[in-house]
């Protein structure tokens, strides 16, 4: 089997490459940002021609949210253009293709657990962009959608790395409060991702870390495990302004794992607590 993986740069298609590696898979085609420009369909169609992989996972994206509402054109084009290219050279290759969604899809008012039948209604323009990406993908039958959320992992800026580093230099942060979701270790989705391909399942799915917090209560966990004296004050959306606006439930329903016998992944705080420890590994304090 050969492995095309966008986005290798990134938090997600750092921890798939390497859990491929670790598994034994040797023959990987991972280009990086400078290799391979995804917005450029004659690069893209010419590359997977020539490399011919059995799967591509497309986990490069325009990610920056407050900035896509400034950005648009380039946030359109690396989301939904670069996925239109790499679906349609998947399709003339019969090669799977694995997209990365997002719970940003969804506007998060409603009350409960959002399932993936449920009606999208993005607030922001990246998650626009996310879901156009889903209707290409949906265009060639064999795929899978995965929607993610609140991502964490080695190879990357996210939430626990901010924090700790704002840890440094404050004795106290504001937090907001009442956006809820679920955090999502890059390791732990890798390894379900490989499951999944390697299951030959097709389709769409929500995976995340298991439980839900808001951010202030993941904050206070991360302060909790990392030993950092850090108060952390709870704050509304309404008082934290942001250029882009989030949906204030990011609740995902993890049903249709369930049905196709997929195991659930770990419990989010299980999964702070490994990342923790592994940055430690590599110095972080």
């Amino acid at each position: 089997m050969k492995f095309f993986i966008t986005g290798v740069n990134g938090q997600l298609g750092y921890d798939v490459k390497r859990e491929l590696l670790e598994r034994g898979y040797t023959d990987i085609l991972a280009p990086t940002r400078v290799d391979l420009d995804i917005t450029n369909e004659d690069a893209v169609k010419k590359m997977i021609r020539e490399y011919r992989p059995s799967v591509i996972f497309h986990c490069a994206a325009y990610t920056a949210v407050d900035k896509a509402e400034e950005e648009q054109e380039k946030c359109y084009q690396v989301n939904v253009l670069g996925t239109k290219y790499l679906t349609e050279a998947a399709k003339e290759m019969d090669a799977k293709i694995i997209y990365i969604s997002t719970d940003y899809v969804f506007d998060g008012t409603k009350e409960g657990l959002y399932q993936i039948e449920d009606k999208v209604n993005p607030v922001n323009y990246y998650g626009k962009t996310k879901y156009l990406g889903e209707n290409f993908i949906r265009e060639y039958d064999n795929h899978i959608i995965v929607r993610i959320s609140w991502v964490f992992g080695v190879n990357g800026k996210n939430f626990i790395r901010t924090m700790l580093n704002l840890a440094e230099s404050h004795k106290e942060l504001n937090v907001v409060c009442d956006q809820i979701g679920s955090p999502t270790y890059t390791k732990d989705l890798a390894g379900l991702l490989v499951n999944m391909f390697l299951s030959n399942v097709k389709g769409l799915y929500h995976v995340t870390n298991e439980g839900y917090c808001s951010w202030y209560e993941f904050a206070e966990f991360i302060f909790k495990e990392s030993r950092k004296k850090v108060k952390v004050h709870p704050i509304l959306t309404k008082d934290y302004k942001t250029i882009a606006k989030r949906p204030l439930n990011s609740k995902l329903s993890k049903e249709s794992l369930d049905d196709i016998g997929m195991k659930r992944l770990p419990e989010w705080q299980d999964a702070v607590k490994r990342y923790i420890r592994e940055l430690k590994k590599e110095g972080v304090k």
